[in-house]
């Protein structure tokens, strides 16, 4: 295959996760790839022989934490001899053919220019973490199959809304062509976003089933329902909508979106975790209006059709929450 992979980690106090990941990576059966750690300021020193025991590994350690959105710009624009760039989380342990599986779709689906990796819990190789992401008609977003067996899991690739990005392959130049990761997200559902605004401009993801990564989920930052989650998910999820919803959708949804954040702020205040739901939301719409000027932008590009959209939009009327 005439292409070059670069896969880039953001680490973030994670050398012992990071470790394993990577001696995840030197027994990958595809052996032609580098990867670029982006450490976003740890507390923790790096581990003193993260370069020498892996070869093709470079190491880049910013001064401040960046966040995640920012700090995988910056390696995407650092590769920049790279056709294709995975990107994979510390605390995601990749099978040794899942990067094979990723190569060989990127050859057999020339459509596609996202593909997915079927995510499994660390721990519980039974239990599906999620195969890729699903955006529901409210702006909700939550991993498919999230929880479920993977015995019931699809069998063969297929299209799904979006990759999360803890184990993903993107087509660099699509990457560029939307100028990345959205910043001011900082982490939570950038990845959503990202993928929302590629498929304006035409783009599709594809999920692996044989991709196989075990992923534990949150490592950093104190699991999926910790204040720093729920604020900057909840947030994110108001930003998401706004921005790329397209046309008549927009103000058709509208009313699902308001209540999707009603519903929210109910369910987090019984939990305990009232003041922080309260900061996201408020925090959102604060943002409105450079959430809006974007949108302008975006939505001026959007070469898909309002049914394209709806075609891969998720519209069942109930759903628990997941994220």
């Amino acid at each position: 295959m005439n292409t070059s992979i670069s896969l880039i980690i953001v680490n973030w106090n994670s050398w012992d996760m990071l470790s394993h990941c990577l001696e995840k990576l030197q027994n990958q059966t595809f052996r032609d790839f580098k990867v670029l750690v982006i450490d976003n300021a740890s507390d923790q020193p790096p581990l003193l022989d993260l370069c020498v025991r892996y070869t093709n590994v470079t190491l880049v350690q910013n001064q401040a934490n960046l966040g995640f959105a920012a700090a995988n710009n910056q390696a995407i624009k650092l590769l920049d001899e790279s056709d294709w760039v995975g990107l994979l989380n510390p605390d995601a342990f990749p099978d040794p053919d899942w990067l094979e599986q990723l190569i060989n779709a990127v050859k057999n689906y020339p459509g596609y220019t996202m593909f997915a990796s079927r995510q499994l819990m660390e721990g519980n190789s039974k239990l599906l973490d999620g195969d890729g992401d699903i955006y529901h008609i409210s702006g909700l977003v939550w991993r498919k199959g999230h929880g479920q067996p993977v015995y019931e899991a699809a069998l063969e690739p297929q299209e799904v809304f979006s990759p999360c990005a803890a184990a993903a392959l993107y087509k660099r130049e699509a990457l560029l062509s939307v100028g990345g990761f959205d910043e001011d997200f900082f982490c939570y559902v950038e990845d959503v976003d990202l993928s929302f605004r590629l498929r304006l401009l035409g783009h599709r993801c594809l999920l692996v089933p044989d991709a196989v990564v075990h992923h534990v989920g949150s490592g950093t930052t104190g699991g999926r329902h910790s204040d720093f989650s729920v604020y900057h998910g909840h947030r994110n999820l108001v930003w998401t909508f706004v921005k790329n919803m397209p046309g008549a959708l927009f103000w058709m949804l509208l009313p699902l979106q308001l209540l999707l954040n009603v519903v929210t702020i109910v369910v987090f205040m019984a939990r305990g975790q009232g003041g922080v739901i309260l900061r996201a939301k408020k925090d959102a719409v604060k943002g409105l209006p450079q959430a809006w000027a974007k949108r302008q932008q975006i939505q001026n590009s959007r070469k898909a059709s309002v049914s394209e959209i709806w075609r891969v939009l998720d519209k069942r009327l109930f759903r628990s929450m997941r994220r």
